[in-house]
């Protein structure tokens, strides 16, 4: 991966004692021109610069997934 990494929010990951989720904007992830995408990252540890995990989400798609999101903790409720 490659791209310029700006850090939007980091907040503790419920459940856990260190662990952070962090969401991150990434210019050019894959290389010049390609499109930003938003990086959602998980760190059992608190480490937000190395997450255990990560998604790579397309601004175009973020309708849907906060649509989905929301659907899913209303479901929940």
């Amino acid at each position: 991966m490659s791209g310029k990494s700006t850090l939007l929010k980091s907040f503790k990951l419920a459940g856990t004692k260190e662990g952070t989720i962090s969401v991150s904007n990434i210019d050019e992830p894959y290389g010049k021109e390609s499109a930003a995408v938003v990086s959602i990252g998980i760190s059992l540890k608190g480490n937000i610069d190395e997450p255990d995990w990560k998604a790579h989400i397309p601004y175009e798609n973020l309708e849907d997934l906060i649509a989905s999101l929301t659907e899913a903790k209303e479901s929940r409720s």
